[in-house]
């Protein structure tokens, strides 16, 4: 592999990254409330998939476009529905506006579009028992397959 296949990885993880930080700003925001246990869990996310704050903040106040990018990887779909949905049900209240948009997620990310609701019901469910994104993973393997 070359060097430029290397930075070209390198630069469409970012870019994934990036998309992937817009859409949970777009779920925390989408009830009309921007909260501390919002941008709090957005500040942890974003640190785990190499985002500044700075670039964050950018993305956050519309500073730069950010292109929707559907994952590749199956698990990677499902991690970045995962922290969509954890973002929905932080602050304890689930806005018909965030669950809508966590369904048109999934879709777009190639989810069955008649399983989507029964999905985000499971990953809700798994992540007020305490579960992690592993455990959930495998708890809705038969929905997603």
């Amino acid at each position: 592999m070359f060097l430029t296949d290397f930075l070209g990885l390198f630069k469409q993880g970012k870019v994934s990254a990036h998309s992937h930080m817009k859409n949970l700003i777009e779920i925390a925001m989408a009830d009309g409330h921007y909260d501390a246990i919002e941008n709090d869990l957005l500040q942890k996310l974003a640190s785990k998939h190499g985002v500044s704050k700075k670039k964050l903040e950018d993305i956050r106040n519309n500073k730069v476009e950010v292109e929707f990018i559907v994952p590749e990887e199956p698990k990677e779909k499902f991690s970045q529905l995962y922290e969509l949905v954890r973002m929905m049900v932080v602050d304890k209240h689930i806005d018909n506006e965030e669950l809508r948009l966590c369904n048109v997620f999934a879709k777009r990310f190639g989810f069955n579009p008649d399983r989507t609701q029964e999905l985000i019901d499971s990953i809700i469910s798994n992540i007020k028992n305490g579960q992690s994104i592993e455990e959930t993973l495998k708890r809705v393997s038969w929905i997603i397959k």
